[in-house]
């Protein structure tokens, strides 16, 4: 018996030994944040094509929205600053956004994209926190005579191919046992032209996504949303899954914007908070000795860093998508936590 056991204890030491010698894949691999500092730039996958969310400018093509200013943030948080050098935006489709994350051709996904128990378990990749709480809607001219879903048995339906918007509308329409028809196309501007074409008597996407596209037509005033809202849509970042490291780089440059506001802090005062003696204030900028930085791979101050780029969370919002401008979008659900919304930040200690 002494025997067997003093067996049993040798090779249990040979196989905790050849575990240590062999290192694991994340170990052997850098994270993205490395690949992204040695290449120069951060490669960020957005939409290209949705006012307010990630559209190109057609006077100065540069690449705006609210998607677009979390790809920017991210970019300053690791680099100290946004350049034309060191943030490359690259436009995705519905269809291909996840693909272009698996196949590492982008670093990072900010585009208006739902996290789905089955995306998180079967894509290989990862969300990190929702930025934008949306619902799927349905869009139709303001003539059509339709005021609810209830009213849309037998009609056609132009959606994007490939999203839980698809499969979001199948749902409610064979659930009330309606007739219709779906119009599919793979680009949202494909979707808000096939209904001014009259291709389709409705459009279906993401609330926040109809108020951007209605906002591009020659008469936003001939479309209305209707009031019903068939989904819940958190709409977050994603990246590959299985590097730690570079999800919470992700994960706290969205926090950051998000604590900015909760504290206050704007570009306009930043320079001002950096120099408070709070020290609360000086932990959250990574100032003094009771920086955090360092524990993302990060520069102490790279929370400075993000605001100076794109401002709080707030001022993202209200820049892009808020009231006033052309998408008109309260802040509802997507208020900070201390003014009834569900825009939250953990504990910055």
């Amino acid at each position: 018996m002494k025997r067997n056991t003093r067996w049993i204890g040798l090779v249990l030491a040979l196989v905790m030994l050849t575990a240590l010698a062999v290192p694991t894949a994340s170990a052997q691999e850098s994270s993205i944040l490395d690949q992204v500092r040695a290449r120069g730039s951060l490669i960020c996958g957005v939409n290209g094509g949705l006012p307010g969310f990630g559209f190109l400018d057609p006077d100065s093509g540069e690449m705006l929205g609210f998607d677009a200013d979390f790809c920017r943030a991210l970019a300053a948080a690791i680099f100290g600053e946004v350049t034309s050098d060191n943030l490359v935006f690259v436009q995705t489709t519905a269809q291909e956004r996840f693909t272009a994350i698996q196949n590492r051709q982008i670093d990072v996904l900010f585009r208006n994209a739902t996290w789905t128990v089955q995306r998180d378990a079967e894509l290989g990749i990862d969300f990190g926190p929702t930025i934008f709480y949306d619902g799927q809607g349905v869009m139709v001219p303001s003539d059509l005579g339709v005021s609810s879903l209830g009213d849309m048995d037998g009609a056609s339906i132009c959606v994007l191919t490939g999203t839980t918007t698809e499969l979001n509308i199948t749902e409610a329409m064979e659930k009330r046992g309606f007739t219709y028809e779906l119009v599919k196309f793979e680009r949202p501007a494909e979707t808000i032209g096939g209904l001014e074409e009259g291709r389709c008597d409705a459009l279906t996407s993401d609330v926040s996504q109809l108020a951007g596209l209605r906002s591009g037509t020659a008469d936003p005033g001939k479309y209305v949303i209707l009031p019903d809202v068939i989904s819940k849509e958190p709409l977050t970042p994603a990246y590959i899954e299985g590097d730690p490291v570079w999800a919470d780089v992700v994960k706290w440059t969205v926090y950051a914007t998000i604590q900015a506001e909760e504290y206050s802090i704007t570009q306009a005062n930043i320079d001002e908070y950096v120099a408070s003696t709070d020290a609360a204030i000086q932990r959250f900028l990574g100032q003094g000795d009771q920086a955090s930085g360092t524990l993302l791979g990060l520069d102490n101050d790279f929370v400075v860093n993000v605001i100076r780029a794109v401002g709080n969370y707030g001022e993202i919002f209200e820049r892009n998508v808020g009231v006033n401008t052309p998408l008109a979008l309260g802040r509802g659900l997507n208020a900070l936590w201390t003014q009834g919304g569900l825009i939250y930040a953990p504990a910055w200690r």
